[in-house]
C-alpha cells in the first residue's frame, strides 16, 4: 500500500502552468463522462488542459475547451478533440463550486487528468488569477530559495 495516495495514480494529462497563472485554493476530485476513444487518446498521451475551465450550468459541471485529439484507430466512431464533457460530482460538491464561482468571483480550472485503477479522474482546483507584479514576486521568491539552496549547496563541499 502506498503511502502517498497520488503515487499510484498514472497521469494523463497536467496543466503545468496553473500554478504559476492562478492562486490554488482548493482541489476536488471528479469522474470524466468519457466515450471508449477519448481513454484510448488519454491512454495514448493526446490530452491538453491548457485552455480549459470548469462551468456549472443548470446543477452539472462540465469540463470546457480540453483538448483531447482523436485516436487514431477511432475511424467514425471518433470523439470531437473540443466537445464539453461531463464531470461526475456529488450535488453537494457541484452546489459548492457553483457559489464559489459566481459569488466568490473564483475559477475552477482543471489541473490534472489521470487514472484511478481504471477511471479517468480529473482534479480540479478552485482559484483566483494572479496579477502581473503577483508573477513577479513568485519568480523573485524561486530564484532568492534557488540562490540560498546553491549557497548551502556549496558551502557544504568546502
Amino acid at each position: 500500500m502506498p503511502t502517498n495516495p497520488r503515487a499510484a495514480d498514472t497521469v494523463l494529462a497536467r496543466h503545468r502552468q496553473a500554478s504559476h497563472e492562478y492562486h490554488l485554493m482548493e482541489t476536488f476530485e471528479a469522474g470524466v463522462q468519457l466515450t471508449g476513444t477519448e481513454v484510448k487518446a488519454l491512454r495514448a498521451g493526446r490530452a491538453q488542459l491548457r485552455e480549459g475551465y470548469v462551468r456549472v450550468e443548470n446543477g452539472e459541471a462540465w469540463l470546457i475547451q480540453v483538448h483531447i485529439g482523436q485516436y487514431e484507430m477511432g475511424n467514425r466512431q471518433n470523439h470531437e478533440p473540443e466537445r464539453r464533457r461531463r464531470l461526475l460530482l456529488h450535488r453537494r460538491e457541484i452546489t459548492y463550486l457553483d457559489q464559489k464561482a459566481r459569488l466568490g468571483g473564483l475559477t475552477l480550472v482543471p489541473t490534472r487528468l489521470y487514472l484511478k485503477g481504471n477511471r479517468v479522474k480529473c482534479e480540479i482546483a478552485v482559484a483566483r488569477g494572479k496579477k502581473l507584479w503577483d508573477k513577479r514576486q513568485a519568480i523573485a521568491e524561486r530564484d532568492a530559495r534557488r540562490d540560498a539552496e546553491r549557497a548551502g549547496a556549496r558551502a557544504l563541499r568546502t
